[in-house]
């Protein structure tokens, strides 16, 4: 499964041309997603939001170079249903790891590899933690597993 995966990912960026041409693609009309993420530099805001709210926190950390960051973009954040029911829930928080308070919060979560998602608490506590894409179905379930451990109250 690993190696399908590896070879549907090169045949997807060599099929792409350059890494450049990839780049330009992605970026172009792709700021529209159904997903509302929070726009800061600060956790600390994402935090204060979300207890604000009653809601969990939803963070995605990548890189602008990452293919599998980059699929999430495209095909998970622009969808209706998964924009409704992460609004519904988490204050989401997308980091570039390599910009502003990215480097800090790969040495804070202990990131090795992109995307790595994290589901927290309030408090900033880990509830669930998923390196690498996922699409509709396994983020929900993730979601889903997170929101069981929502503490009382909140």
């Amino acid at each position: 499964m690993k190696y399908l995966f590896l070879v549907l990912s090169i045949s997807i960026f060599s099929c792409s041309g350059s890494k450049d041409s990839l780049v330009k693609q992605t970026n172009q009309g792709r700021n529209n997603y159904e997903v509302d993420f929070f726009k800061t530099n600060d956790l600390y805001a994402v935090l204060d939001r979300a207890e604000r709210e009653k809601k969990l926190v939803y963070i995605d950390i990548g890189t602008k170079w990452c293919l599998p960051c980059k699929m999430m973009k495209e095909d998970v954040y622009t969808d209706k249903g998964i924009g409704e029911y992460m609004n519904d829930n988490f204050i989401s928080y997308m980091v570039d790891a390599e910009k502003a308070n990215g480097p800090n919060m790969t040495v804070i979560f202990d990131i090795k590899a992109f995307p790595t998602l994290l589901f927290l608490d309030t408090k900033g506590h880990i509830l669930e933690r998923k390196v690498g894409a996922a699409y509709h179905t396994e983020l929900r379930n993730l979601g889903d597993l997170a929101l069981a451990q929502k503490p009382i109250g909140l």
